[in-house]
């Protein structure tokens, strides 16, 4: 149902970013075409006037039309003005009086206007009146020889067909924009349902894969985009298989591990509990065979609970300043029994003073481990070599053996729990196959890297390399 929701509420948000990256275009294209009719339209029409009007001025001039009205040629170019423009004319002369009206309203009458006294001072003035629907314009009307100003010709202009021109327009343009919304609705709908369409065969895909069969890998075609989804959902879906089966395993393994001694402990008990008058030295034997069992179960839970704690996050370190040389040294020391056993040569070699920002009880079961596994997977009078160098940033604690070495089809997996390269060899010595996972985390903890070499029957080589100043 989530699901569902989440595709219909994609598809909606689809819908409205398609429709609206359609829809606002046309709205602005339609108000600035509007708008810019409107005034290229009154622009037009000042101008066109403004000529005739100078024209006819230069008329009004030429015959004396202000002391003489009667001048038919000025009267019919004034009148066709006026009818052509659906306009009123006025002629003011010097006296700021009406001397004609093409209205024949104001004839004689005195008028005072801002226009008007601007006009005698030599403006020319054109102004829209948007509101009135009109434009008004003044000319100064002037002696061709003298250039005095004699009069002003105010003319005033309706706009009404500009206007009618500009809602035939505007209404054509809502229809069509109405026609195109349409379209464009119609169009967002299908490309939302378009774009959404992978999404649907993912979640199905994803539904398949989490109900019927968990080891299918799925991928959805069409758009670049979703196959790369797809790729790195595969990916992810690999790696989360990868742990889970190493999960198990883990699981497997602990179970089988600490079930062993037990079954040996039980398998012992229930030997002396099923005899009578058991010899004490038979009873000795048992009982030294399940300490042993105890033994081996409580090494395993303790390096279980140690590789819990290095499994944590490095918030959980406790960094201080130690002299590396002599944490070696004290691991070297607690090791040496361990080797003369075995007539084993233990070497620690200090190229020079290391002193670093670590945990030392974490770092010191890593180092441990490594050094006793060179000794307890080695051969009779061979050599375990330790040697410690620094530079700048970084110092370097190599292990090297004359051991057993490792296959190198199994130096991949060394690192993982409970593997073991000779099985039969680890029990005999009483190896649990986590050392190496805890020194490997306990190193990774501190920002550092382990490296192994190795060839079978000729020894191997463990590098750790640690930052000097621990990095958060």
């Amino acid at each position: 149902m989530k699901r569902l929701k989440f595709l219909h509420s994609m598809k909606f948000r689809l819908f409205l970013l398609i429709a609206l990256i359609g829809i606002v275009p046309n709205y602005i294209l339609r108000f600035g075409i509007l708008a810019s009719y409107e005034s290229r339209a009154v622009s037009n029409r000042s101008i066109d006037i403004l000529s005739q009007v100078k024209m006819l001025g230069n008329q009004v001039m030429k015959y004396n039309y202000m002391t003489d009205t009667s001048v038919d040629i000025v009267n019919a170019q004034l009148e066709q003005l006026s009818n052509i423009y659906d306009g009123r004319l006025l002629i003011i002369n010097n006296h700021f009086q009406i001397v004609k009206d093409t209205y024949g309203l104001d004839m004689g009458k005195t008028i005072i206007s801002e226009e008007v006294v601007k006009c005698f001072l030599g403006e020319e003035i054109t102004k829209y009146d948007a509101d009135n629907r009109y434009i008004e314009l003044a000319v100064p009307l002037k002696n061709p020889d003298t250039k005095e100003k004699l009069g002003v010709m105010l003319v005033s202009v309706s706009t009404d067909s500009i206007m009618i021109n500009y809602d035939y327009l505007k209404k054509n343009a809502q229809i069509i924009e109405m026609a195109s919304a349409v379209i464009i609705l119609s169009l967002a709908l299908f490309f939302a349902q378009q774009l959404v369409r992978p999404f649907r065969k993912l979640t199905k895909s994803l539904e398949e894969i989490q109900t019927e069969n968990e080891e299918e890998e799925f991928r959805i075609s069409g758009y670049s985009e979703m196959e790369a989804i797809s790729d790195a959902f595969n990916e992810m879906l690999g790696r989360m298989r990868l742990i889970d089966n190493s999960r198990q395993e883990f699981v497997s393994n602990v179970s089988h591990e600490l079930k062993t001694p037990l079954t040996s402990m039980k398998v012992l008990a229930d030997s002396l509990l099923g005899q009578e008058d058991v010899p004490v030295e038979l009873y000795k034997d048992f009982m030294g065979d399940i300490a042993e069992e105890i033994e081996r179960e409580n090494k395993i839970i303790n390096d279980l609970l140690s590789l819990v704690k290095m499994d944590k996050s490095a918030g959980g370190l406790n960094i201080t300043v130690v002299n590396v040389n002599d944490l070696l040294e004290t691991i070297m020391k607690r090791l040496r029994p361990i080797a003369e056993k075995q007539n084993i040569e233990l070497v620690l070699e200090s190229f020079r003073p290391v002193s670093a920002e670590i945990d030392e009880v974490k770092l010191s079961l890593a180092l441990t481990n490594l050094v006793e596994n060179a000794i307890k997977y080695n051969k009779e009078d061979g050599w375990v070599h330790v040697s410690l160098n620094a530079d700048h940033k970084y110092f370097f604690v190599r292990v090297e053996d004359s051991g057993i070495g490792i296959p190198e089809d199994s130096l991949e997996h060394i690192y993982e729990r409970f593997f073991r390269v000779d099985k039969s060899h680890s029990k005999e010595i009483g190896g649990t196959g986590l050392g190496l996972a805890i020194t490997r985390n306990a190193v990774l903890m501190h920002r550092g890297a382990i490296k192994a070499h190795s060839k079978e029957g000729e020894g191997t080589i463990f590098t750790v390399r640690i930052p000097l100043t621990y990095i958060v």
